[in-house]
Parts: structure tokens; C-alpha cells; sequence
């Protein structure tokens, strides 16, 4: 997996986001995107997961430009490589723990299921439902998601924020794990302990 970002630009309601952002990211590898609150940190990550459209310039898949993908490719990407952590932990929390990892009913009772439950500290909790977990935990589940799935692209929007120190070191781990099996994990985060574990750093003041 190799994602390269090639001049791209952003606009909203005629105002320039950022412009001219290049950078490569590789199997492998944690990227954090830094800076300011209001720099556009999540926009560009949103940009590198589709969901929001560049304006100018072209993002590169695995050498295909999904800048022109269709909704139907786009989803496809998101079913077959891609995971999303969302700041606000995008949780079903009235659903189980084990529904949320899965997010299969078929799936809930696998032996894979309590093996990650395990590894991110949530073992035996699989019947709970999701509405009872902490803030951490509900993280955690994040990234439980995404090693069941087994994605190859993890993009994350803040992801230890309003954490305590425990938690926050757990995700950060779990998040690196991931990095080592061969994800490329894109962080947009303030958190310099987070941005201190990655690989490379994209700087929004930059741009």
C-alpha cells in the first residue's frame, strides 16, 4: 500500500484551506498531521479518505487516482482496505462490544473477536453494551474495528484526545502495533507524545 498526495488544494466558502500539500505515505508507516486548531488537520485527512473532495491536485492509491473515484469505488475502498477512528469515537452504543468491533451479528461470537478483545484490554466484555465503556475504552474500540478488519489504511482524527495518560499510552500502542503489521496510520492529532511515535510528520503551518 502506498498513498501519495500530489499539490493539492482546498476551499471553502472562498477560503483557501491549505494548497500545494505533497507528501508520500508507505506500508508501514505512522504519519501524524500537525498544527493549530482551525489549519485544516482534519480536512486533509478527510480529503485522504475521500470523504471530502480536493479541489485541485490529486491524491494516488497504489498508483490509481482516487481523486476521480465514483461512490461505488469509493465504498469499495472502505469495505476492502480502509477503517476511520473518529474523534467522537463513532460507537453504536446502543449495540454490544462485540457488534461494534464487527459490525456483523454473524461475526460476534469468533474466537478472532475475544483474541483482539483481549489485546486491547477488553476482554470478557463482548456482551456489553457499548454505552457503558469510558472514553478510552470507546477508543479502543476504534481500533479493535480496524484490526479485525484487518485494514491496510487506518486514518484517525485525534485520537487520544481527552484520554487519560493510561489510555492514552495504550492507544498510542495499539496504533503503533498496527504501523508494524503494515498499516499506514494517518493521525491528525495536537498530541506531541502521539506525534513523537510517528514516522513521518505533515506540518499544516506548511501550507
Amino acid at each position: 500500500m502506498e498513498i501519495k498526495v500530489n499539490d493539492i488544494a482546498v476551499d471553502i466558502s472562498g477560503r483557501k484551506v491549505f494548497s500545494n500539500v505533497s507528501f508520500e505515505m508507505k506500508k508501514g508507516e505512522m504519519v501524524a498531521i500537525t498544527g493549530p486548531s482551525g489549519c485544516g488537520k482534519t480536512t486533509l485527512l478527510n480529503c485522504l479518505g475521500m470523504i471530502k473532495t480536493v479541489d485541485y491536485g490529486k491524491i494516488m492509491i497504489n498508483g490509481k487516482n482516487v481523486t476521480k473515484y465514483k461512490d461505488k469505488e469509493k465504498t469499495k475502498f472502505w469495505h476492502d482496505y480502509a477503517t476511520f477512528i473518529y474523534q467522537d469515537y463513532g460507537i453504536i452504543e446502543d449495540a454490544s462490544v462485540a457488534y461494534n468491533v464487527t459490525l456483523d451479528k454473524y461475526k460476534m461470537n469468533s474466537d478472532k473477536v475475544q483474541k483482539i478483545l483481549k489485546k486491547v484490554g477488553l476482554e470478557g466484555r463482548n456482551n456489553e453494551l457499548a454505552i457503558v465503556l469510558s472514553g478510552g475504552e470507546k477508543q479502543r474500540i476504534g481500533i479493535a474495528r480496524a484490526i479485525f478488519k484487518n485494514a491496510t489504511v487506518i486514518y484517525a482524527d485525534e485520537p487520544t484526545a481527552s484520554l487519560d495518560v493510561k489510555n492514552r499510552e495504550l492507544v498510542i500502542e495499539l496504533l503503533r502495533q498496527c504501523a508494524k503489521k503494515g498499516a499506514i496510520v494517518v493521525l491528525a492529532t495536537h498530541d506531541e507524545r502521539l506525534v513523537n511515535e510517528c514516522d513521518r510528520i505533515i506540518d499544516m503551518n506548511q501550507f
